[in-house]
């Protein structure tokens, strides 16, 4: 009797990369925590300081957590399907809920404060994020983890959903980029230009912001790195190519 496969090894340099893509994704989140608390006076729900809670979250939300849940079919190599997808699915409804808390955080505070809302390309691209990134949670629910839907509809939509997960991961590293300039302006306005300090760590947290989105882009493109086909995949894989293609298994 044929003793099963053992499962493939993870490259090496994609474990380094994912490692430093983590070390990458923790400074940004750091970085903001300290910019908020060095020169923004910490965060608080009912104070004026309810407006930090709203990049922090964002930060940890969207970018950080969203980032992760990309690299979950990377990571996850070896482990069953079902599992990897529960858990990248997890992942984004806890990037979901915190972003959330930021979003009603930044709306409660202008209300409060009688402040205009979505009049910056800031805010507009914050809300085609939070509701492309909503939308792309409730298809991919549909259909990868709901029982009903086919593997043929799954593979069809497949290339789709990877390639929205990516843009609107890319978008939101962007729209976050974008935040953090407007807030610079508005809070040190003229004095941006003399390198005050906090000019200075928040254009290290915006390079911070760059490269973590790089590293998770470049393992996410890396065609070698990709989760390798377990055999029911394979074999599931090989029937709708069968049905589809008209090929037979034999064939191939």
């Amino acid at each position: 009797m044929d003793s099963p496969a053992r499962p493939a090894p993870a490259p090496a340099a994609l474990l380094y990369y994912v490692a430093f893509s983590q070390l990458l994704g923790l400074a940004v989140v750091a970085t903001t925590g300290t910019w908020l608390g060095v020169y923004r006076g910490g965060i608080a729900w009912e104070s004026a300081l309810q407006f930090n809670v709203h990049p922090l979250c964002m930060i940890i939300g969207l970018v950080f957590l969203q980032g992760d849940a990309l690299l979950v079919y990377r990571v996850f190599r070896n482990e069953a399907k079902r599992t990897t997808k529960v858990l990248h699915g997890l992942l984004h409804v806890f990037a979901f809920v915190i972003a959330l808390v930021g979003l009603v955080a930044v709306f409660d505070f202008h209300r409060k404060k009688g402040y205009a809302d979505l009049y910056s390309l800031h805010s507009w691209c914050g809300i085609l994020v939070f509701v492309l990134f909503f939308v792309q949670w409730l298809m991919g629910f549909s259909f990868f983890l709901f029982p009903g839907a086919s593997f043929s509809l799954r593979s069809r939509y497949r290339p789709q959903h990877l390639f929205l997960g990516g843009a609107i991961f890319l978008l939101s590293v962007g729209t976050a980029l974008l935040g953090l300039k407007e807030a610079l302006l508005f809070e040190l306005g003229t004095k941006y230009s003399k390198f005050e300090p906090e000019g200075v760590l928040a254009n290290v947290l915006g390079l911070l912001l760059a490269a973590f989105g790089a590293v998770v882009l470049y393992i996410l493109t890396r065609a070698d790195w990709k989760r390798p086909l377990q055999a029911e995949e394979q074999a599931l894989s090989m029937d709708f190519k069968t049905l589809t293609e008209g090929d037979s298994p034999s064939s191939q």
